[in-house]
């Protein structure tokens, strides 16, 4: 479905035009009926002769009531911008052509209404006149038709016209993320809150689970409909009316996002490409304070030029925008800016959630380039390179890119080595990704701490994982599966539970290997009840590594040849009697229960044997 939106300045018949295509009467409110001119948005539908349904968006074209056209100029397909005949070009008609072109609006007639009140030669220079004010413009190639709503001469061509605009216009997009820029609020008797908006990016249905966006505030689809007709389903692009349960009307306002729960965060500041009108008195300079328009939101914001100065009239640059209140927006959606009086500029937002730029800064506006103009897979590692780690889901959502159309594209940046996936499974919406320069940050930090920590302590075989985890200074799971990749890859060697460079060999001078000697032969003098160990513990750890020792307890350790032995002799024992007490082991070895208890808690630690009870049985 399709949305065609209505522009022009006040009094030019564009509520006047909408009621004589449709029947339905735009001006929903008394004061707008009384003083004869739209002050908010109207709504209105149609079945084009091919049978396709439309929904119409009435705008405001008083300059008092601007803000209300902006709200609902956002999500619109086709804009049919309507010139009075009899008045021709005026200031509104100027502003809403500049806010069309701003958001790129790219399909649209030109409707020169009144055409009952003037003549042939009139409506041949009106009709130059527009056709000179779109020149240059988003509408530069549209249509130009000349209707009256009152004799109801032009309306077929308009309708046709329409229809056939309308037939090269691509589907609205479902990337599985529905949103739902509320424009109207309010509330029905015996059902509660209801809320207005166009559709995009997803579906909804009744019964789901949504959220409102920026307050976070989780709710119920009670029902929807659709052009007054119940659905079950609502579909991008759809003029859609949704019943909130739970919800109190005060809760949500215009500028609200209905959406699916988990993946929109509400931001203050957003990176954008910005134009500023040819038309405009003067520059914009940086750090200017702002109205920002986007879909149907308004804030008070300031605009932190990160390329120049100041913005020329008629150029583009890249900009900060900082909002003064939560916004809910995408990467790609269309804002406005505007001064107290007039618009100034607008564009496209390319990253909903930046960090703070340097300005005039090469490296930055090279990455707000790419962001803006380049090819899903470059924009896909311009965002990894700026978030990593990241799983790939939300990745794909920063990018504004579908899962199934960026699973794709992340496959071809792992392939080209310009991407990495942490875990070992193959690539999903969990995965945890990192950009090829961030691993070898990573990679980098690992090699660097493990060499202090092996110069500082040389007779380790490694650093705690846990330690290194840390030294990472990465999210915990991330950190966690980081250092998993390292070990499959090589980077470093796991030693029990340390992890050390596979360079690094713990190598003892002479007297230590004097020492080493004399603590293993005094460790077999009595065997199974070996005397207590009096050493530094880095050196008995460096025993242990070597195989040369093995700690069952605090200060027991036995020579390895004796402790394998008795591995052997108690699994002998169990294979016999099925089980064996702590004071079968002691009689066993002729030992104290102090060893015999000390080397059975030691094998239940080791999974060689299990506690049933007051005795031990074989795993």
């Amino acid at each position: 479905m399709h949305v065609i939106g209505t522009a022009g300045h006040v009094d030019h018949g564009k509520s006047t035009l909408v009621h004589a295509l449709t029947g339905i009467d735009p001006d929903r409110l008394q004061e707008e009926k009384v003083r004869g001119m739209t002050i908010d948005l109207g709504f209105a539908w149609l079945e084009l002769p091919s049978g396709r349904e439309v929904s119409i968006v009435d705008v405001p074209g008083h300059e008092r009531f601007i803000k209300n056209m902006l709200a609902g100029v956002g999500g619109i397909d086709l804009a049919m911008l309507l010139v009075a005949a009899d008045e021709g070009v005026m200031p509104q008609t100027r502003e809403h052509l500049a806010i069309i072109d701003l958001l790129r609006i790219g399909r649209g007639v030109v409707v020169l209404t009144k055409r009952d009140l003037v003549d042939a030669e009139w409506l041949e220079l009106v009709e130059s006149d527009v056709r000179q004010t779109v020149e240059g413009t988003s509408l530069g190639d549209a249509a130009v038709i000349a209707v009256s709503a009152t004799t109801r001469e032009g309306l077929p061509e308009l309708l046709g016209c329409l229809d056939a605009s309308l037939d090269t216009a691509p589907p609205r997009r479902d990337i599985g993320r529905p949103r739902l820029p509320i424009d109207r609020v309010f509330s029905i008797a015996g059902f509660g809150t209801v809320v207005t908006g166009t559709l995009i990016d997803g579906t909804l249905r009744v019964g789901q689970e949504i959220e409102v966006v920026p307050q976070g505030i989780s709710a119920r689809i009670r029902g929807l409909q659709t052009h007054r007709k119940k659905v079950d389903v609502a579909t991008p692009g759809s003029r859609v009316a949704v019943n909130l349960a739970n919800v109190a009307v005060d809760d949500v306002a215009r500028g609200d996002v209905v959406t699916t729960s988990g993946w929109m965060r509400p931001t203050n500041v957003v990176d954008a490409e910005l134009r500023l009108v040819s038309a405009a008195a003067g520059p914009l300079h940086h750090n200017a304070n702002v109205t920002l328009h986007t879909l149907a939101s308004e804030a008070p914001a300031r605009v932190r030029l990160l390329d120049r100065d100041e913005l020329a009239p008629g150029d583009t640059g890249w900009a900060q925008i900082r909002a003064a209140r939560p916004l809910a927006v995408a990467k790609g959606d269309g804002f406005i800016i505007r001064s107290s009086s007039t618009t100034l500029g607008g564009g496209t937002i390319i990253d909903p959630y930046p960090k703070r730029h340097k300005r005039l800064h090469a490296a930055t506006l090279a990455g707000l380039a790419t962001l803006g103009r380049g090819s899903p897979r470059s924009v896909l590692l311009q965002h990894l390179e700026r978030q990593g780690p990241v799983d790939a889901t939300t990745l794909l959502k920063s990018a504004d890119i579908s899962q199934s159309d960026g699973l794709l594209e992340l496959h071809a940046l792992i392939d080209d080595g310009a991407a990495i996936a942490l875990g070992s499974r193959a690539l999903e919406g969990n995965t945890l990704l990192f950009a090829a320069p961030g691993w070898q940050r990573v990679v980098e930090l690992t090699r660097q701490a493990l060499s202090a920590h092996h110069r500082q302590f040389p007779l380790r075989s490694g650093m705690p994982k846990e330690e290194l985890r840390t030294r990472l200074r990465l999210p915990a799971r991330a950190a966690g599966e980081a250092v998993d990749r390292l070990i499959r890859e090589g980077v470093i060697e796991e030693r029990s539970a340390a992890v050390g460079l596979p360079e690094h060999q713990v190598i003892f001078d002479q007297a230590m290997e004097r020492q080493a000697a004399d603590l293993v032969a005094g460790l077999e003098r009595e065997p199974y009840s070996p005397p207590d160990v009096e050493a530094e513990a880095d050196f008995l750890a460096a025993l242990v590594d070597q195989q040369r020792i093995v700690r069952v307890g605090d200060s027991i350790y036995f020579s390895a040849g004796v402790y394998g032995r008795m591995v052997e002799q108690v699994r002998a024992f169990l294979g016999e009697h099925q089980k064996i007490t702590v004071a079968e082991v002691r009689d066993l070895f002729g030992t104290s229960r102090k060893y015999a208890l000390a080397l059975m808690e030691h094998l239940d630690e080791q999974r060689v044997t299990r506690r049933v009870g007051d005795a031990r049985v074989a795993r």
